[in-house]
């Protein structure tokens, strides 16, 4: 993954160091790069019928998903890493959430950041590792399981 991110076409990197962009533009690319992990998530599963790969990835990238994920990488983050969630966690985004309360919104916008942070900081390890355990807290507890529409043929 480390020459990947180095190497992708997709990696640009932008005008200001990560360590001094507005926690709302991290969340920005944050959003992107989670949704993509998920999306390829879904399709290494068996199931790639459209409404299913939809659900499925709908059901990990919701702001309830999200910010049950960030509860559970909270102990494991460094300080650095905390203070990037502090600083997505209390960003005023100027718009409300459609489908999520406000604590929940602004827990996927913490979690947001910390993915535009490492991505952008070319931390391919540990991007890797939170999102993997991302996704094994959001299926914790089977938030996000077998469904009747993954059972469908």
């Amino acid at each position: 993954m480390d020459s990947f991110l180095r190497d992708s076409l997709l990696h640009k990197m932008p005008a200001y160091p990560p360590e001094e962009m507005n926690p709302l533009a991290l969340a920005y690319i944050g959003d992107a790069v989670y949704e993509v992990y998920i999306r390829q998530y879904v399709l290494s599963k068996d199931n790639h019928r459209p409404h299913v790969l939809h659900k499925k990835s709908s059901s990990y990238v919701s702001a309830k998903a999200q910010a049950k994920a960030l509860h559970a990488l909270l102990p494991i983050l460094t300080e650095e890493e905390a203070d990037i969630v502090r600083r997505g966690r209390n960003a005023k985004s100027g718009t409300a959430p459609k489908n999520a309360d406000m604590i929940d919104y602004r827990h996927s916008t913490a979690l947001e950041c910390l993915i535009g942070y490492l991505y952008y900081r070319k931390d391919a390890e540990r991007l890797a590792q939170v999102l993997q355990l991302a996704i094994q807290a959001t299926e914790q507890d089977g938030a996000v399981g077998t469904t009747a529409v993954d059972k469908e043929d």
